[in-house]
């Protein structure tokens, strides 16, 4: 058995602990990453003009339609430790 699941879930933990918080750009990536291998691909209604942040989050996510769960999961972990080590900001 794979510890993908474990791995995902201990960069959940790592993220909330890095020094310095990472830009818009890079918290949206990582959102859309967490989203699509938590839950697949976007569902839902795409939030109206009046709600930027949450239409921005969501197209974000949508733009991952198609990537499996676990390929998100990799790029997730992948992008925490990116942060965490600082290759990233």
């Amino acid at each position: 058995m794979s510890d993908l699941p474990q791995r995902f879930a201990q960069a959940q933990d790592d993220v909330k602990q890095l020094p310095e918080r990472p830009s818009n750009m890079t918290l949206l990536r990582l959102y859309a990453l967490y989203k699509q291998g938590s839950e697949g691909d976007a569902h839902g209604d795409k939030p109206g003009m009046t709600d930027i942040v949450g239409r921005y989050k969501f197209e974000a996510w949508e733009s991952l339609k198609g990537t499996a769960r676990e390929e998100a999961m990799e790029k997730y972990i992948a992008l925490v430790e990116d942060l965490r080590s600082g290759a990233v900001s």
